[in-house]
């Protein structure tokens, strides 16, 4: 279970998260949206220690992550997988080793055996053919650069997955791939999810519970159908400002 406890950040005058209250059970699968700007990639990278909030606490699976020293965050990091925005992949490799790189085990990193069986279960769990493990990552559609990093980031197994803005600069197809692939790894591998994204037509079919996170704040969160219908003046401001609200 991730909780989040009344966290505050802010980067010089701006303050980015105001107090946000948060918990994603596990097993869950959470979207959290919002405006550009209002800090869900922050919360993020705040969830695997990469930024320190100013106050407040995140705790998981019971431990306060901005307590733990070097060795005891890098344990905790490696039950989290992460998928950057863009795919972050390694130009300078190819697919295998950067799907490798995914496999925070050392003995398992270093045995080239599991590690190429690894890579192509990967593979197959993003519905990418084990060939495409030979391919560097300029060879690859945008779509395909997504579900390698998707393949990296459950290289170890990881009992978390964090994906910020898995579908952004996707077509409708490979948006759809996505966000059913997404769904598929929560039922086979009963992954923990958050999800920041803009795509609230997706989370609306992947997540099992949305939040907003606006002004610093998550000022709405439940069930998508609850969270369609909500009466929350932030909700439909956000809602009837950027999307179309025609049934799903």
């Amino acid at each position: 279970m991730i909780e989040i406890r009344h966290v505050s950040k802010r980067f010089g005058a701006q303050v980015v998260l105001d107090g946000v209250d948060l918990t994603v059970q596990d097993g869950e699968t959470l979207a959290l949206l919002g405006p550009s700007g209002t800090g869900k990639s922050v919360l993020l990278k705040a969830i695997i220690g990469l930024i320190r909030p100013d106050r407040g606490e995140i705790i998981v699976d019971g431990q306060h992550v901005a307590k733990l020293k070097h060795g005891a965050l890098s344990k905790l990091r490696a039950t989290i997988g992460y998928v950057f925005q863009n795919g972050a992949l390694f130009d300078s490799m190819d697919v295998f080793e950067n799907i490798r790189l995914g496999l925070t085990d050392e003995q398992q990193f270093n045995d080239m055996t599991y590690a190429h069986e690894r890579a192509s279960e990967c593979l197959r769990l993003v519905n990418l053919n084990p060939d495409v493990s030979k391919k560097m990552p300029a060879d690859l559609s945008g779509g395909m650069r997504k579900r390698v990093g998707i393949a990296r980031a459950i290289a170890g197994k990881p009992k978390y997955v964090l994906y910020d803005e898995p579908t952004s600069g996707l077509d409708p197809v490979n948006s759809d791939i996505i966000d059913a692939l997404m769904t598929r790894l929560k039922d086979e591998l009963g992954v923990t999810s958050i999800m920041v994204t803009h795509d609230v037509r997706g989370s609306f079919r992947t997540a099992d519970r949305i939040a907003l996170l606006t002004g610093g704040k998550i000022v709405a969160i439940g069930p998508p159908d609850e969270f369609k219908e909500s009466e929350v003046p932030e909700v439909r401001a956000f809602l009837e400002r950027d999307f179309d609200l025609a049934p799903l």
